[in-house]
C-alpha cells in the first residue's frame, strides 16, 4: 500500500505564515504543476483564504474554475495562442504578457472591461533571461496595454532569491523598483508591482510590493538555503508512505539489489519495502538516506537507512537499529515530518520541488 496524505490544516499554517510575512500585499498562491504534485483539488478548499492562485497552463486554469475559485487566476506563462487568450477571456482568467505575441492578441482580442482578463500582468526580464520584455520594450508594451484599457501588474522573477547575498538579488531589485517607478510616473500611478516568490517573501521582506507569489512554502518545504521549513515555522503539507512487505536477513558478505551496491558487513536484519522510482521515490540516493519505521504497538518512529539501490517498485531499509520487533505491513514514511522531502531532496542531489512534482499517480491520495 502507497500513500500520499495531503494535509490541509498545513497548508492553511503555511499561507498564514506567508500573509502574516507579507501583511500588506495580495496573495497569489501557486497551485501549478497539479499544486506541486499535492493535487489541485486537494489543496483549493485549505487556499481560501488567497487572493488569487496561479498556475502555468491554460488547462490549470480551467481545472480551478471548474473545482469553483471564483478568485484571481493567473496564467503564469500566459496564453500560448490567440485561441487560448480568447479561451482566458470567456473564463476570466488573468495572464501574464511577456513577449510580442502575446501583446498582439491582446491588443487585437480586447476583454469586457468588467474581465477578470482585464489585468494583465507584464513581465520585465530584470536578469532571469528567460520570460520577459526589456527596458525600451516594456515601456511601450505598458503604455499601450494601458490605452487599450488594461490594469497593469508589473512582475519578474527572482533568479537566485533563496541565496540572500547573491549579487544578482539587488541589480534585480533596483532595475524593478525603477521601472515600477517609470512606469506609474509615465504611463499610470495605478500601476501595481509583484516582485517576490516564496524565497523574496522571505528574504526581502521591504520589496513585497501589491503582490507575493509563495509557491514551495504553501506546502512545507523551505525556500531558502540557509533555513529549514521548521526553522521559517511551515508544516510539511505532504506524508508520503508506504509499507513493509517482507522481513529478511541478509548475511554477511552478502550484497542487496541491482549491482549489488550495499555489501553486509554483518548479518543484518532488513526489510522490503513496496515503493520505489516507479512511485516518485528517487533512485539515486545516497547512502545516508533513510526512512522512518512506525511502530504500530506505541506509534512510536525510528529511522532505517536505505540499503542498496532504490527498484522501480521497492526499496530495502536496514533495522538494524530498531529496538523493537517491526511487524509486516508496518508503514515506512518516506518523507514528511521526518525525514522531510528537503532531506530526501539533498540525498538526491536535487530540490524538494522535484520530488514533490514528480510524484506518480501510482500512491493512492488522501486527505489527512
Amino acid at each position: 500500500m502507497r500513500t500520499i496524505t495531503i494535509k490541509p490544516e498545513a497548508l492553511t499554517h503555511n499561507l498564514t505564515q506567508a500573509k502574516q510575512r507579507a501583511p500588506n500585499a495580495k496573495v497569489l498562491a501557486m497551485v501549478k504543476a497539479n499544486a506541486y504534485g499535492h493535487g489541485v483539488a486537494m489543496v483549493l478548499p485549505a487556499l481560501q483564504q488567497a487572493d488569487g492562485i496561479g498556475v502555468a497552463t491554460i488547462d490549470e486554469a480551467l481545472e480551478a474554475r471548474q473545482l469553483g475559485w471564483h478568485k484571481t487566476i493567473g496564467l503564469v506563462e500566459g496564453a500560448f495562442s490567440a485561441d487560448e487568450w480568447q479561451t482566458a477571456i470567456t473564463h476570466d482568467i488573468s495572464c501574464v504578457i511577456h513577449h510580442a505575441p502575446q501583446l498582439d492578441w491582446a491588443l487585437r482580442l480586447l476583454p469586457p472591461t468588467d474581465s477578470a482578463a482585464g489585468v494583465v500582468w507584464l513581465k520585465y526580464n530584470t536578469g532571469m533571461n528567460r520570460l520577459g520584455f526589456d527596458d525600451n520594450a516594456i515601456v511601450k508594451a505598458a503604455q499601450r496595454l494601458h490605452d487599450a484599457g488594461y490594469q497593469l501588474i508589473l512582475t519578474t522573477h527572482f533568479a537566485n532569491a533563496d541565496d540572500r547575498s547573491h549579487p544578482l538579488n539587488a541589480i534585480q531589485i533596483q532595475r524593478f523598483s525603477d521601472m515600477l517607478n517609470h512606469l506609474q510616473s509615465h504611463v499610470s500611478p495605478d500601476i501595481q508591482g509583484s516582485l517576490c516568490n516564496s524565497a523574496g517573501l522571505v528574504n526581502f521582506p521591504e520589496h513585497h510590493n501589491d503582490w507575493v507569489r509563495p509557491g514551495i512554502m504553501l506546502y512545507g518545504s523551505s525556500p531558502i538555503i540557509d533555513q529549514s521549513a521548521e526553522d521559517l515555522n511551515l508544516q510539511p503539507a505532504m506524508e508520503f508512505c508506504a509499507q513493509i512487505m517482507a522481513i529478511q536477513t541478509v548475511k554477511a558478505g552478502e550484497g542487496i539489489g541491482y549491482g549489488s551496491r550495499w555489501i553486509a558487513q554483518q548479518d543484518t536484519k532488513t526489510a522490503l519495502v513496496s515503493i520505489g522510482y516507479g512511485d516518485g521515490y528517487p533512485r539515486v540516493i545516497s547512502d545516508d538516506a533513510y526512512v522512518c519505521v512506525i511502530d504500530t504497538t506505541n506509534h512510536s518512529s525510528h529511522a532505517c537507512p536505505v540499503r542498496g539501490r532504490v527498484a522501480m517498485d521497492m526499496i530495502v531499509i536496514d533495522l538494524s537499529a530498531v529496538p523493537v520487533d517491526v511487524a509486516l505491513d508496518s508503514t515506512v514514511v518516506l518523507w514528511g515530518s521526518s525525514p522531510t522531502v528537503d532531506e530526501v531532496a539533498s540525498h538526491a542531489g536535487t530540490i524538494g520541488y522535484e520530488l514533490l512534482c514528480r510524484l506518480s499517480q501510482r500512491p493512492t491520495r488522501k486527505l489527512g
